[in-house]
């Protein structure tokens, strides 16, 4: 399979830590999504949505969303609960990753690192942190008595929440707080196959660091 994605992107990421830790052969195709890369006629003959990731088969079908294309990656796997109660909860964890979650601290570490100093979203950053940390709260009462989102162990809904939860800091969201955040984060790093995500280029890392 192909896998069109923006190696900074946590969405991207998530894609791509959960194929190397199935050890699934793939081909990455990197398009970055703040030069317009992704929404050239060829990229929206394949994604109409203009967004990666995306991964493509090679019979020409397409799926697109990064929880989607997990939730199809694990089908039939460890990383997917078979249990149907705890197939739900974790995919009702995903959903809570994409409503109340990304949209806060990814949009936060956005804004951040990709537009100017004097960008007049900044403006906005104040209440993403604000709801960053609703989210964060979410999930370290969650952490402070059950080990996984997956169920009894790791698996898809921790790598949706893994993706943007460990670069929160890039968009002034601090897990000082969050003790039990930080431990998961340290046991997802300890699994096997894990892959780091891909820092920012320089010139996004210089202004992660003058804004957060």
């Amino acid at each position: 399979m192909t896998v069109y994605g923006f190696s900074p992107s946590g969405n991207c990421h998530k894609v791509r830590l959960l194929l190397e830790q199935l050890g699934r052969d793939y081909r990455w195709v990197e398009k970055r999504s703040d030069d317009g890369s992704t929404r050239t006629p060829e990229m929206l003959a394949k994604n109409p949505n203009g967004k990666v990731p995306f991964i493509e088969l090679d019979d020409g079908r397409v799926l697109t969303e990064s929880n989607a294309i997990l939730h199809w990656l694990a089908e039939g796997t460890s990383f997917l609960p078979d249990d149907p109660w705890l197939r739900a909860q974790a995919l009702s964890w995903m959903f809570f990753e994409q409503y109340s979650h990304e949209p806060y601290i990814a949009v936060a570490r956005f804004i951040c690192g990709w537009t100017p100093i004097d960008s007049p979203r900044r403006a906005d950053l104040p209440r993403l942190r604000e709801r960053g940390h609703q989210a964060l709260a979410v999930m370290e009462r969650h952490l402070s008595s059950q080990s996984w989102f997956s169920g009894d162990r790791y698996g898809i809904a921790d790598i949706a929440l893994f993706a943007y939860t460990c670069v929160a800091d890039h968009g002034g969201i601090a897990l000082e707080r969050y003790p039990a955040i930080r431990d998961w984060l340290s046991r997802i790093e300890r699994t096997p196959g894990f892959v780091p995500m891909s820092a920012p280029d320089p010139a996004a890392r210089a202004l992660i660091d003058q804004s957060a």
